[in-house]
């Protein structure tokens, strides 16, 4: 059917006398040219049998429920569409197929999806089919009404939702599906301490992009709990001491059943199939009482806290988040940064720096900026040595850091450990895992793995809101080495739309600004550039800042503009 998705096998067929069976087969994956009927893992394969009555007649293909995913946790289909299968390729099989008369078709089941919403494409044909992949990734994994986990669980964890939620937002003009998450989530919290946390930094998000404050306030003495300020000491810092983790802490955070752990990223090493001399996800990471990854959500999630409590009217609230942020920050540099290596530690008591003890402190801003070069370098040594979940953070932090070259590269490798082998093993959706052997137990229908969705907008094309409802906008691209590229990103007050031109000496970039939104304007500048020129319209710009390696032009408001940077 060429693109894997969720739904359900119609097919018309002739029988003349009845008793005629057919065998129907459906899959994700291929082998030597037919469906893989053992494709490992939870990548599906089904096969059935079908008698057939007289006569020319119509059938559905039942699909059976499966235990993991229609358990207790599992978000189940409604009974008014049924149980639902992730295939790509059908085979049927039987002496009725040469009757004459055949209508084979497959009913999808998305959330409304409009697939002109957003537009990408660029001088790069890999990047190309890696936006693809991950747009299409959100349509189809949105069957369930919720963001879930890929089809092994169909269970709604915050990870997921967090990644989905803004490749959602920059895909599709889209705002309720994230929300009707978010709540679930509040009410339904899954184990993983950073995921805990990622509720305010969803909580956030849905402000930032709607405007809408309404779950903010409705839900704002959970979201304080979702700070984990109960287990944080005089220090700022939070740890998981058992004398924290009362019945009342895992009631505040709505946690049952379930003990509050530490993740830091997914799968670690010696489970789900991964044998004990394979590395996992988390690039050796030490785990320590007071851990590195942990506080850097902890640190954001305060801050974000603070902008929220303003936002509602909090203000002593937000003086304190604050306040406590701050303290985090002095702490979290002190006591975590390395200053022989220029690198964070993965935790107190360790001199161990991994990946993910630097990545995330740079996403979030806890690098300052005489730490933030030497975080950015160590950080581009280790590679992509994260999973399909940590990558979002990673590239996040690596844009946050001008880092747009290595950037671009991941973005566009051909690597194992790449959206390009996604595409390149035979899936139209996004992954679990980089490849089986990183996560034996994968699927292959996992938006967690299309970070590239929001990536692309947000970070290398750059257009983000900086006021909430995107009142305010800025337009930064980050194009390293890319020639061309154009966006049309729909947001809650119309579309966004830039093109850029990037030639030797010559940067150029078309803008369209919906009505009643101002924009903040940066063009890239060449590092070490001294001389240039700056036109808007053809006319030479009025004020303009240089930030860095940006010029920026700020105030600009809505319709179609022009800007190009010459350097010298």
């Amino acid at each position: 059917f060429g693109y894997d998705a969720f739904g359900q096998l119609r097919l018309t067929l002739c029988s003349h006398a009845g008793g005629d069976t057919v065998t129907i087969r459906l899959g994700e994956c291929l082998k030597d040219g037919r469906i893989d009927p053992a494709p490992g893992g939870s990548r599906r394969f089904l096969s059935q049998r079908l008698a057939l009555l007289p006569g020319i007649r119509t059938y559905t293909v039942k699909i059976p429920a499966d235990a993991r995913n229609t358990g207790p946790q599992a978000v189940r289909m409604p009974d008014y569409i049924g149980e639902v299968y992730p295939f790509r390729y059908c085979e049927i099989e039987g002496d009725a197929i040469g009757n004459g008369t055949g209508i084979i078709s497959r009913q999808v089941v998305n959330y409304p999806f409009d697939d002109l919403a957003a537009e990408f494409a660029s001088s790069d044909t890999t990047l190309n089919q890696v936006w693809e992949l991950c747009k299409y990734s959100i349509k189809a994994t949105s069957f369930a009404g919720l963001y879930v986990d890929g089809d092994r669980e169909r269970i709604p964890y915050e990870a997921d939702a967090l990644i989905n939620q803004l490749s959602h937002y920059c895909v599709d003009r889209e705002y309720t599906m994230a929300r009707r998450s978010h709540e679930y989530l509040l009410g339904n919290a899954t184990w993983p301490t950073e995921w805990i946390l990622q509720s305010v930094l969803i909580a956030w998000y849905d402000y930032l992009y709607t405007g809408d404050l309404r779950a903010v306030k409705t839900h704002y003495e959970t979201l304080k709990n979702k700070t984990l300020t109960a287990l944080s000491g005089t220090d700022g810092f939070v740890s998981l001491t058992p004398e924290k983790l009362t019945p009342e802490l895992y009631a505040s955070i709505n946690l049952r059943g379930q003990t509050l752990k530490n993740i830091v990223d997914w799968p670690h090493t010696g489970i789900l199939g991964l044998g004990k001399a394979e590395g996992g996800e988390t690039d050796g990471f030490v785990f320590r009482d007071v851990n590195t990854v942990v506080n850097a959500y902890h640190y954001c999630a305060l801050e974000l806290m603070a902008r929220m409590a303003g936002a509602a009217g909090e203000s002593e609230d937000s003086a304190a988040y604050a306040r406590a942020a701050g303290r985090l920050a002095d702490n979290f540099n002190k006591q975590l940064f390395n200053k022989k290596t220029g690198a964070y530690r993965d935790g107190i008591g360790t001199d161990h720096c991994s990946l993910h003890a630097n990545m995330f402190p740079l996403c979030f801003g806890l690098a300052d900026a005489k730490r933030t070069q030497a975080v950015a370098d160590f950080v581009k040594t280790r590679g992509m040595a994260c999973s399909v979940y940590g990558s979002q953070f990673l590239m996040d932090a690596l844009y946050e850091a001008g880092e747009a070259d290595y950037a671009l590269q991941l973005l566009t490798s051909d690597a194992e450990r790449s959206w390009y082998n996604m595409i390149r093993v035979g899936s139209t959706i996004s992954l679990e895992a980089w490849d089986d052997k990183y996560k034996p137990n994968q699927d292959w229908n996992h938006a967690w793995g299309a970070a590239p969705a929001n990536i692309v907008p947000r970070r290398l094309m750059g257009v983000v809101p900086t006021e909430p409802g995107f009142s305010r906008i800025e337009i930064r691209p980050q194009p390293a080495g890319l020639e061309k590229a154009s966006l049309r990103m729909p947001t809650i007050r119309g579309d966004v739309e830039t093109a850029f031109e990037n030639t030797p000496g010559r940067f150029t970039l078309t803008t369209v600004v919906p009505a009643n939104v101002k924009a903040d304007v940066y063009l890239p500048l060449p590092a070490g550039t001294k001389n240039y020129e700056v036109t808007v319209n053809g006319q030479p710009a009025g004020q303009t800042v240089r930030e860095g390696n940006f010029i920026k032009i700020a105030d600009q408001g809505s319709g179609k503009n022009a800007y190009i940077l010459n350097t010298k």
